[in-house]
């Protein structure tokens, strides 16, 4: 029995997606619209206003107007406020769930899990601040050397489509903690969520222009951002292809850049691990989040004497996956986030049947015939020169193959242009320590899948990105750092000049 295509529409659903600009809901300048739909139906639910370079400017304008006095502004107060914009995400908790599964296709109960996140990270940047001290150093009794740090200025934020108000407070709170000023671009194929900010920006106090929001296609209202004289730094969540082209056109205005891109991430399995828990960490891994994450455990290396249990079970529970709207809190898997990135993904599907085994799922589940659904599909076999190897896919498909020893192990998991995340299962901790320091990846886990604490750094090597989000290398990258030296001695300076020529 097939399931209806029509998504559970959730209360509150607006028509019209609007600008947020010097604390005001605003339309384009020039009145420019786009349709937004959603990944069950594909069919428009509202239209959002398509910004352009006079609507940046505006934004700009304002975010600089607010810049003083937010600048100027205590950490405590600062904080103050950070903790009231949590208690405001978190007051609203099912609201952005429903809206981010709705609009997304990510499944109800994984949405729930980031609305929380959003939260969390508003919290934790609120006691980061309050505890962050500045740096000192004194030279015996001649010289003590101490740093400032001051809000950066106007700060741009382009975020991704995936999990689209969690990042979106990824960069918000700490540019906010900073004393920034900011404009926000949120993606166009998934702006809903970012509609709620306004409401909860002033129910905490934010003042008018601290956080200015401009609705867009990224080739226009994101490269106005990226262009515009009056932002110093920018940063940005999304492609590879998309960050290169970023850095290129901040080159002339040597713009701050903080770039999470692309990755295609190792999981190590070795015969010693615990192979329940493994499989269940790359099941989760790969398959959450519709398989939409950056840091999905894309590919498994599996060492050779458990190579074919471990894929056998893999693909039995591939097979078992849930598949189905993402408003069912029974859904594991929701709908593809655009018509556009699922036939992406169903063309590497058929890349791989052409390059490996294809042991598990890869087609449209036969109870939904509609919308962007697909059965996680598991590869075997697949050799390091296959594109579904080496390229990101960001969806539910994964590639397996065998390795023979740990130097095998590593050159497989380093034979990428990305490095964002690695993840290592194995009994032998010192193993688990060695093959960490030996993959060239931004972050590794060792018997876990991707959970994080907020205090440590994220971001990758190579094609996966440049600097560190979390913690206070986001305080970093939205402060400078300003070093006074002050004499506390005598000065003995060589003194040029002062010789009477002969």
């Amino acid at each position: 029995m097939s399931l209806p295509s029509s998504p559970a529409r959730p209360a509150g659903l607006p028509d019209r997606i609007r600008h947020w600009i010097g604390g005001e809901f605003v339309d384009s300048a020039d009145g420019a619209v786009f349709d937004v739909a959603d990944p069950v139906s594909n069919t428009p639910y509202a239209t959002a206003a398509a910004g352009g370079p006079a609507d940046v400017d505006r934004a700009v304008a304002a975010a600089r107007e607010a810049f003083p006095g937010w600048a100027a502004l205590g950490n405590r107060e600062r904080a103050t406020i950070l903790t009231r914009i949590a208690d405001a995400v978190e007051a609203r908790e099912d609201q952005l769930a429903e809206f981010e599964s709705f609009d997304s296709g990510l499944p109800i109960t994984q949405a729930r899990g980031q609305a929380r996140r959003a939260a969390e990270n508003f919290r934790y940047f609120a006691d980061v601040i309050v505890a962050l001290g500045e740096e000192s150093y004194r030279v015996g009794t001649q010289q003590l050397n101490y740093v400032v740090r001051t809000p950066a200025g106007v700060a741009g934020l382009i975020t991704p489509w995936n999990t689209p108000f969690m990042l979106e407070s990824w960069k918000l709170a700490p540019a906010i903690a900073s004393g920034c000023t900011l404009v926000l671009k949120p993606a166009e194929w998934t702006p809903l969520s970012a509609g709620l900010w306004p409401e909860i920006f002033a129910e905490a106090g934010v003042p008018a222009g601290v956080v200015n929001i401009v609705h867009g296609i990224g080739e226009v209202a994101g490269q106005a951002l990226v262009d515009h004289p009056d932002v110093p730094l920018l940063s940005f969540t999304g492609s590879t292809e998309t960050g290169r082209h970023i850095m290129r056109c901040s080159a002339d205005g040597l713009k701050a850049l903080s770039m999470e891109l692309g990755g295609k991430s190792p999981v190590v399995v070795f015969a010693d691990a615990d192979l329940d828990a493994a499989l269940d960490s790359v099941l989760f891994g790969v398959f959450s989040l519709n398989g939409e994450r950056c840091t999905a455990g894309s590919r498994v290396l599996v060492e050779r004497p458990i190579y074919e249990e471990f894929t056998r079970r893999l693909a039995a529970r591939a097979e078992k996956v849930r598949v189905g709207p993402p408003s069912d809190p029974a859904t594991e898997v929701g709908a593809l986030v655009h018509p556009e990135h699922y036939k992406r993904v169903l063309e590497y599907v058929e890349i791989g049947q052409r390059e490996a085994k294809l042991i598990a799922g890869g087609v449209r589940p036969a109870h939904l015939p509609e919308g962007n659904y697909l059965q996680p599909a598991v590869f075997t076999d697949v050799p390091r020169d296959a594109r579904i190897f080496q390229e990101e896919i960001f969806g539910p498909v994964v590639a397996v193959a065998p390795f023979d020893d740990e130097a095998e192990a590593v050159e497989l998991a380093n034979a990428t242009r990305y490095g964002l995340a690695a993840y290592v299962w194995t009994d032998d901790l010192r193993r688990g320590h060695r093959i960490a320091h030996k993959v060239a990846s931004g972050m590794v886990w060792i018997n876990s899948h991707n959970v994080r604490d907020l205090r440590t750094p994220f971001g990758g090597v190579k094609d996966s990105g440049l600097g560190r989000e979390g913690g206070a290398h986001s305080i970093d990258f939205f402060s400078e750092s300003k070093i006074v030296h002050v004499m506390l001695g005598e000065v003995h300076t060589p003194r040029f000049g002062a010789q009477e020529q002969p």
